[in-house]
């Protein structure tokens, strides 16, 4: 018998299982959200893809991971290259570049960039 005194069918047995899959498949999404972490962050580049910025400027692009970057493009520096949107170093790349020597600088104010 269920909790209304009558006596339980196959069809209420099957939505109470069709409810539980429901609610298991729901924590499970909401628990595989929780343990990303940053993946919920917008990431710089797609999968299969790396981070270029502009020699010179503070534009960037996204290369596949098979090529080089293009002409006019580098590589960020080592440890220096931003994961997400707004993380530490997409927001330093803001403010600084790469010149043709391969040295960090300064971006100046005024540069309209």
């Amino acid at each position: 018998m269920d909790r209304r005194g009558r006596v339980a069918s196959a069809n209420d047995s099957e939505r109470r299982a069709g409810r539980f899959a429901v609610g298991v498949a729901l924590a499970s999404v909401t628990a595989a959200m929780l343990t990303a972490g940053c993946s919920l962050q917008d990431a710089s580049c797609g999968g299969g893809e790396y981070p270029v910025m502009t020699v010179g400027s503070t534009g960037s692009a996204c290369v596949p991971n098979d090529e080089d970057p293009p002409k006019g493009y580098v590589r960020y520096p080592e440890g220096k290259v931003p994961q997400h949107v707004g993380d530490k170093w997409d927001t330093y790349w803001e403010t600084h570049t790469v010149d043709e020597s391969g040295r960090i600088t300064e971006v100046p104010a005024d540069s309209g960039q």
